[in-house]
């Protein structure tokens, strides 16, 4: 367990402020209130194995007791470096990057299903979305109910969605919470 370097920083700031934006810094600065300290700590980034985890400073300095073979997991799993260096968020940090999106998506109740299982939001599928998206930016798909069911990336934006034909993709798949399910030995 270790602070990520400047490049793995980089890395791991860029993929979530394409999701968040300027919420970035919320996600910096959170507080932690937890562990013995009546002061509230903050938030950190640590690599363990290729895995970027989230987790309060409190919790690192008492995890400095246990030996880096017998660590398994700490705080929350965010994501992961590729074996080329490449940085991929994992449904993990579905909650962090929920609470700060700053593009979303809504579909209907037909297409949660689909989406669950690994395929791309269709225009018919699509409830609501929020403004200004451009292609290529970070969305988060949420249920008519608002709950968070994945993230992907915009294959249109706001503009075209709407001349788009029902068949259209608008969001690609990137992960959702079925993923629980189909990869549980993997996380």
């Amino acid at each position: 367990m270790r602070p990520l370097d400047e490049a793995e920083t980089t890395a791991v700031f860029e993929k979530l402020f394409k999701f968040t934006g300027n919420n970035l810094k919320n996600i910096v600065e959170n507080p932690s209130h937890e562990g013995p300290d009546p002061n509230p700590g903050r938030y950190c980034f640590r690599l363990h194995k290729n895995r970027v985890y989230y987790v309060s400073e409190s919790l690192v300095k008492r995890a400095t007791n246990i030996a880096r073979a017998n660590l398994v997991s700490l705080g929350t799993c965010i994501g992961k470096f590729t074996h080329s260096g490449k940085f991929h968020l994992t449904i993990q940090a579905l909650n962090l990057v929920a609470a700060n999106a700053r593009h979303k998506v809504w579909i209907k109740p037909t297409s949660e299903m689909s989406f669950l299982y690994g395929n791309h939001v269709l225009k018919g599928g699509l409830g609501r979305i929020t403004d200004s998206i451009a292609p290529g930016d970070g969305v988060v798909v949420f249920s008519m109910s608002d709950v968070a069911l994945g993230f992907g990336v915009a294959a249109k934006s706001t503009q075209d969605c709407r001349k788009l034909d029902p068949n259209g993709i608008v969001v690609l798949h990137q992960a959702d919470i079925g993923e629980y399910l189909r990869m549980e030995d993997e996380l």
